[in-house]
C-alpha cells in the first residue's frame, strides 16, 4: 500500500471520528429521558405447567437494549423442569441467584452438585453450562446480571466468589430469630450475605437480597430506593399486596398508587426510586423475597435507602 492511499485511509478515518463528536446543551441533556419501567408482574401459572423450559421475563423492548433484559443490570426469569428432566442455564453472568420455588433435585457445575428442594436458595458465580436436573416437578427463580456486562460490553474473567447453599431451614430459622429481634420495627427480615463482601454485605458482589416476613394485619409503612426490585412472594394469604408510586403527600402515604398482589411463586417489578408500602389484610403471614441490583449501587455509594417511620 502506497503512502498516498495510507494518508487517504488515514484522513477518512479522522473524519469519522470527528463526525461523532457531539455536544448537548448541559440544561437539555442533564436529565436526559430514559426508558419507562413499569409496574409489571409475573403470575404463577407462567411456571405451573407445560414442557421444561426457561420462561425469559425479557423486556428489552420496553427497556430498548439489544440484548434480554428485565431491568438496566438484571434478566429473571422462571425455570420449569419435569420430574426426570434436565435444563441447562448458560448465561455470561458474574453473579446468578437460583430459588427453588418447588420440586427437588440437583444442579452439577464444575465445582461439584448442589442438591435443593423447595424453599432452598443458592448463588452460582459465572459457571459454565450449569446443568439442572428434577427428581420431582420443579420450578426455579432465576436472577443474573447479564444485561449489566452486556452495557459494558465485557465478559467474566475470574470467579469473586464460591457457590453458596441457604436452605430452606436455615432461611426459616433465621427469619424466626430476627422476629424476636426486630419486633415493632418497620421491616422484620433478614439480608441474605456473603463473606467475600464484607463492605457491601450483599448476596454477591451484584446482587442484594431480603428475606422479609409482612406478619398478619400488620402494613410496612412506605419506603424507598434507588435499586430496582425484582419482587418474588414466597407466601402469602389473600388480600396481601404492595401499593406503589412515584410520590407521597405530607402525611407519607403514597399519591395515586398501583396495587401490586403477593401471589405465592409469582413476581412483580418495583421501579427504582418509586415509593412502596406492603400491607397484609390476611391472617397469615407472608414472606417476600426481593432481588436487587443493590450489590453495585451500594458499592457506588448511591442506594439511598429512605422510609416513612
Amino acid at each position: 500500500m502506497n503512502r498516498v492511499n495510507v494518508e487517504q485511509i488515514q484522513e477518512t478515518a479522522q473524519q469519522q471520528w470527528e463526525q461523532q463528536a457531539e455536544v448537548k446543551e448541559y440544561m437539555s441533556a442533564v436529565n436526559p429521558p430514559m426508558p419507562k419501567i413499569d409496574v409489571i408482574d409475573y403470575p404463577s401459572a407462567l411456571h405451573e405447567g407445560g414442557e421444561t423450559r426457561i420462561i425469559p421475563f425479557d423486556l428489552s423492548q420496553q427497556l430498548e437494549t439489544s440484548y434480554p433484559a428485565t431491568s438496566p443490570n438484571l434478566m429473571a426469569s422462571y425455570l420449569k423442569i419435569s420430574t426426570g428432566d434436565t435444563l441447562k442455564t448458560d448465561a455470561s453472568v458474574t453473579s446468578q441467584m437460583f430459588y427453588v420455588i418447588r420440586g427437588s433435585g440437583r444442579t452439577q457445575m464444575k465445582h461439584g452438585t448442589i442438591e435443593w428442594k423447595t424453599g432452598d436458595l443458592f448463588t452460582l458465580p459465572g459457571v459454565p453450562d450449569a446443568l439442572h436436573t428434577a427428581t420431582e416437578d420443579a420450578a426455579i427463580y432465576w436472577v443474573h446480571d447479564a444485561p449489566l456486562l452486556n452495557y459494558l460490553g465485557v465478559a467474566p474473567t475470574s470467579e469473586r466468589f464460591h457457590p453458596v447453599l441457604y436452605t430452606k431451614e436455615r432461611l426459616c430459622s433465621e427469619l424466626r430469630a430476627v422476629r424476636k429481634e426486630a419486633e415493632g420495627r418497620n421491616r422484620t427480615g433478614f439480608l441474605l450475605s456473603n463473606p467475600h463482601f464484607p463492605q457491601t454485605m450483599t448476596l454477591t458482589h451484584t446482587l442484594w437480597a431480603l428475606y422479609n416476613v409482612l406478619p398478619a394485619g400488620v402494613v410496612q409503612k412506605p419506603h424507598r430506593h434507588n435499586s430496582i426490585a425484582l419482587d418474588f412472594c414466597v407466601s402469602a394469604g389473600p388480600d396481601t399486596y404492595t401499593m406503589i408510586g412515584k410520590e407521597i403527600d405530607e402525611n407519607g402515604d403514597i399519591i395515586n398508587p398501583i396495587k401490586a398482589m403477593w401471589t405465592p411463586g409469582s413476581a412483580f417489578i418495583t421501579p427504582p426510586g418509586w415509593w412502596h408500602s406492603h400491607h397484609n389484610d390476611s391472617n397469615e403471614d407472608a414472606i417476600v423475597l426481593p432481588i436487587q441490583d443493590a450489590g453495585i449501587i451500594m458499592n457506588m455509594q448511591v442506594l439511598d435507602f429512605q422510609y416513612i417511620r
